[in-house]
């Protein structure tokens, strides 16, 4: 088995900050890179940000720009996902996901509900 188990969601108000982690359970792989994803209700799955692990460079959908951050753990094939001034808009269940091949994302995790009100 192989999972990856997101953890961190909850509440919280518009402006405000909540940090998501996202970790590697199983047997352990060299990522090629992980990131995150989200899908709010009636919206398609969107991309939110991911880093490449070798080289640390990071990237991120234009929606969270300048808000959302996304760096390594400590533990081998972790993740975080710092979100700030958060909007109502960001709400969504967000999906951490693991790219072992350079070309798709291979492994996703369950998801966490992330709800930010006005």
């Amino acid at each position: 088995q192989v999972q990856l188990v997101e953890s961190g969601g909850g509440s919280v108000q518009a402006g405000g900050s909540l940090r998501l982690s996202c970790a590697t359970s199983g047997r352990t792989f060299s990522w090629y890179r992980m990131g995150w994803f989200r899908q709010a209700p009636g919206k398609e799955r969107e991309f939110v940000g991911a880093i490449r692990w070798s080289s640390g460079i990071t990237y991120y959908g234009d929606s969270v720009k300048g808000r959302f951050t996304v760096s390594k753990g400590n533990a081998k094939n972790t993740v975080y996902l710092q979100m700030n001034s958060l909007k109502s808009e960001d709400t969504a269940v967000y999906y951490c996901a693991a790219d072992q091949s350079t070309t798709a994302w291979d492994y996703w995790g369950q998801g966490t509900q992330v709800t930010v009100s006005s």
